[in-house]
């Protein structure tokens, strides 16, 4: 199976290295000559575990390449996955343009049947217009055929979810479409399910939705125990017995991030609305999100009262472990907060750093960046976590308070046991516990 993938950043680098180990021949194009020059040398523009290797053994094996001849590639495929992006504007809708581009480029190079993949995340109908497109702009009577796969693909477990996945939806309107699909994912079929495109298209969002939804509601829970005696680990690991709960994506902390679950809900949010459904639930849940670092604030400021020209660590700047990503990551939010208080920052994360410094460059007087955890805690007056790194939670609590002026940690993420912090002289604050 000749396979093309349309776009090289993190769904399409993880797609083409995937399916390269299914066994197909791929090509991972992109118009971004330098990036594709870089990428055939084996080079990463992102941190995801085990990309890295994927991608190098499948080039050695020669049925990876890449190129930057968008027209050549799409040509010589039987199969086009769209991988562009779709950057969300200040309502939740999403930026077509590029998968626009992208149809139109197709059509114009439309020389024989061909199945055209949604792999992007699109709003619901999306098929129908680039169906429509590559109609409109194509030079000969050939037939083509829309399908949807959308990704469901874990930053920090991306690989092991491609090439493991506990479901694939295929979205398609023909049966010759569709056993194209089954054959790509046949070392998967038992985990198809197979619908028509709408349903596919819709899928997506509703499943990372509802997840936020479940996180929002978790840190709810969480303010209440604030209240109370109740400890919220003790209140999810009860909730996450009932088989209807689960106990995943029951952690309370400082509120999702990343690209996908802010984006995801606001997105359908929007859908919704335009379809003139009422989505309330959808933007309570993105309510109580944004409200986390408020709250968090809140608690520093109740372990240093005052926050100008203190000096504060904060350890973790992904949205989460295994990342580089700092897209709608909490500590972005977080550090801006702290330094329109006047605070002296120390930062530290084991992957993010640099991309961090492209928002908050260094300034000696307000921004440092330090080369481990232990030096961002030198001489600070609290620690702050903000991303579950297992680095952090193999900490050396007793160097670390030896380094720090005060032994203060406030714990967005309860990495830590309270009782064991305090019995070593933290004053331990952390989230929905006492």
């Amino acid at each position: 199976m000749k396979i093309a993938v349309i776009g090289t950043g993190y769904v399409g680098l993880v797609t083409a290295a995937g399916l390269a180990e299914f066994g197909h021949a791929v090509v991972g194009a992109d118009k971004a000559a330098d990036k594709i020059e870089r990428i055939a040398r084996g080079e990463l523009p992102i941190y995801e575990p085990g990309l890295e290797e994927l991608l190098k053994s499948n080039l050695k094996r020669g049925n990876l390449t890449f190129s930057e001849d968008l027209d050549k590639t799409i040509r010589a495929s039987d199969v086009i996955f769209v991988c562009v992006g779709t950057p969300q504007g200040e309502d939740g809708s999403a930026d077509m343009s590029q998968i626009e581009e992208v149809s139109r480029q197709i059509a114009e190079n439309l020389n024989g049947y061909k199945v055209v993949v949604e792999k992007s995340t699109v709003p619901v109908k999306t098929s129908s217009w680039i169906k429509r497109t590559i109609t409109l702009y194509k030079k000969s009577d050939i037939h083509f055929d829309i399908a949807s796969n959308p990704e469901f693909l874990r930053e920090g477990s991306a690989v092991p979810d491609f090439l493991r996945p506990d479901r694939i939806i295929i979205g398609v309107e023909t049966e010759r479409a569709r056993d194209i699909l089954v054959k790509i994912y046949e070392n998967a079929k038992d985990r198809l399910l197979i619908t028509n495109i709408d349903t596919a298209e819709l899928i997506k969002h509703a499943s990372n939705s509802f997840l936020a939804m479940k996180i929002s509601y978790i840190n709810l829970m969480a303010n209440l125990c604030e209240k109370t005696e109740a400890d919220i680990e003790q209140v999810a690991k009860g909730m996450g017995l009932d088989p209807r709960i689960g106990n995943l994506f029951l952690k309370a902390g400082l509120g999702f991030g990343g690209s996908c679950f802010p984006k995801d809900l606001k997105a359908l949010i929007k859908i919704g609305e335009d379809l003139g459904v009422d989505m309330s639930l959808l933007k309570e849940t993105d309510r109580i999100n944004a409200e986390r670092s408020k709250l968090f604030l809140e608690k520093i400021k109740k372990a240093l009262w005052i926050l100008k020209d203190k000096k504060i660590a904060i350890l973790g700047l992904a949205f989460k472990p295994d990342t580089d990503d700092i897209r709608e990551a909490p500590s972005i939010k977080l550090i801006a907060n702290l330094l329109n208080e006047g605070a002296v920052l120390r930062l530290y994360d084991p992957k993010a750093q640099n991309n961090m410094k492209e928002l908050y460059p260094e300034d000696k007087t307000r921004i440092q960046y330090c080369r481990t955890p232990y030096k961002a805690a030198n001489g600070a007056n609290a620690l702050l976590l903000c991303t579950e790194w297992k680095e952090f939670i193999d900490l050396d609590l007793k160097k670390v308070k030896n380094l720090m002026d005060n032994p203060i940690i406030v714990d967005g993420r309860n990495i830590f046991n309270p009782a064991e912090v305090r019995k070593i002289g933290f004053e331990y604050y952390s989230i929905g516990r006492n």
